[in-house]
């Protein structure tokens, strides 16, 4: 069994949210080096996106396998080995001399990241208790990766500009070093088990295949299109495997995930949320980023500056969602969240091509911000709630499955809403119009976030998730009869 000790909480939320910076910051920081990247190592034109694109598959595709191996092997351990494998990608993607390189560094980070954020997320709830304690560690860890996005902006545009386009990826380094000698200094170690469960290879291998098939399927249709036969053969195949792990898991006897965690509406309803408020804010942040250089013609350094607003009011709202929280529940600050942030972003559908900064930018950014932090911050603790410290993997790699499915699905999506507005045209008023549909879009996906909040969610926090354990009796779960 694992030790009872909790180590030094300070010292594992500071190491918990410098990690999850940097996997947060690498989601956003390569846009802006991108042309860079392009010149100095000879990419084609299609190839560039695969720097993108090849994060965004593993680190999508292995979110829940790493969730159950923590469980299973150890949070610390699975942090520990996370955070390795994305330094060294993170250094080899710095030094890369040949297109090849660099993408496949860009893998092995997201792969590393994979391993991480779940056992990250997992050690948090873990190490505080259920409560106002959690509450307030989840808040600081739902700041940082919802500010991470806005700032990796900021970061890369700087560091390309000043530094190079290397930097993008070398800055990673000094946050890896101090997560691990954070960890390694306030997390206690872990004992294994008496007996090990086995890994349920095919969950993992099903859930693995149609998740990045799902992944991989829509952040290429950017160039195939939703309607080509490539695109219609990975989602049919995705769905299949999809399919497939739901009936496996549903007879395994350790599985990868285990349904009836589901069956608590604090889970489920906060795993649809996670969907579709994540949606919402990366189709913000890339919007809001075109517009202000496409067609009010800012620099990437000038663009990066202007979300520092959004990000000091995301900030803002957490802290006020994390005293909410704890004082009640989850739904009471995640409600009044997300309508705001679409109050925000139906403000930012108002954008025009005559427009400025000041005019047109500001005033929304600091309303979507709060709103955005608001309903971010409590997802976590909802999607945690009654989870038992055995499941605390399992349901850290499924709320970040579903937070990395939301903002890649619905950014795909709504950039193709978006590109059927512009069509062919290029001139910024037209350029403008598909923008703000796509804004307008992505506020209503914050009101049917909050529509979910409401009809989904408890109003106390008595329900929790099924506790009937699939795993053999030697291994019971916490809190089971025996």
């Amino acid at each position: 069994m694992y030790k009872n000790s909790r180590g030094r909480p300070g010292v594992m939320l500071a190491a918990v949210a410098i990690a999850q910076s940097a996997v947060a910051l690498d989601l956003s920081v390569v846009n802006v080096a991108l042309p860079e990247m392009r010149t100095a190592l000879g990419f084609a034109p299609l190839g560039l996106s695969w720097v993108v694109h090849a994060y965004a598959l593993t680190l999508g595709g292995f979110l829940l396998l790493g969730g159950r191996a923590c469980d299973l092997y150890g949070r610390r351990r699975l942090f520990l080995l996370g955070m390795v494998v994305f330094g060294l990608c993170s250094l080899t993607g710095g030094l890369a001399q040949a297109p090849w390189q660099l993408i496949a560094a860009r893998a092995g980070q997201g792969l590393g990241a994979a391993a991480a954020t779940p056992a990250a997320l997992a050690m948090l709830t873990t190490t505080f208790t259920e409560g106002p304690q959690r509450v307030r560690a989840l808040g600081v860890w739902s700041a940082v990766n919802a500010a991470g996005g806005a700032l990796g902006v900021l970061a890369g545009g700087l560091l390309t500009q000043y530094a190079g386009w290397r930097w993008v990826m070398l800055i990673n380094l000094p946050l890896v070093a101090v997560a691990l000698a954070l960890v390694l200094a306030g997390a206690p170690a872990e004992e294994r088990p008496a007996r090990r469960q086995r890994l349920d290879v095919l969950g993992a291998v099903l859930a693995t295949g149609g998740v990045g098939l799902l992944v991989l399927a829509v952040v290429r249709t950017d160039a195939q299109g939703w309607g080509s036969p490539a695109t219609l053969a990975m989602l049919v195949a995705a769905i299949t495997l999809l399919a497939a792990f739901v009936f496996a898991e549903s007879r395994a006897v350790a599985p990868l995930l285990r349904l009836g965690l589901l069956r608590s509406r604090w889970v489920a309803g906060a795993n649809v949320l996670a969907f579709f408020s994540t949606a919402g804010q990366f189709a913000a942040f890339y919007f809001v980023s075109l517009y202000m250089q496409q067609v009010l013609g800012m620099g990437a350094a000038a663009t990066g500056a202007a979300f520092l607003p959004f990000s000091a009011s995301l900030v803002a709202g957490t802290l006020v969602a994390t005293r909410v929280t704890a004082a009640r529940t989850p739904r009471a600050s995640l409600v009044p969240g997300a309508l705001l942030a679409a109050a925000g972003l139906a403000w930012f559908a108002f954008i025009s091509p005559h427009g400025s900064f000041l005019t047109g930018v500001l005033g929304p950014c600091i309303i979507t911000g709060v709103g955005v932090g608001l309903a971010m911050a409590p997802i976590v603790a909802a999607a945690t709630t009654g989870v038992t410290p055995r499941e605390a993997g399992m349901a850290s790699g499924l709320i970040n499955s579903s937070r990395q499915l939301g903002g890649c699905i619905g950014l795909a999506v709504l950039a193709t809403v978006a590109a059927h507005r512009t069509g062919t045209a290029t001139d910024p008023a037209a350029l403008n119009d598909g923008y703000a549909l796509g804004l307008a879009v992505a506020a209503a996906l914050f009101v049917l976030a909050a529509v979910v909040a409401i009809g989904v969610l408890p109003r106390r926090r008595a329900e929790t998730p099924d506790p009937r354990p699939t795993a053999p009796a030697e291994i019971r779960l916490e809190g089971t009869p025996s």
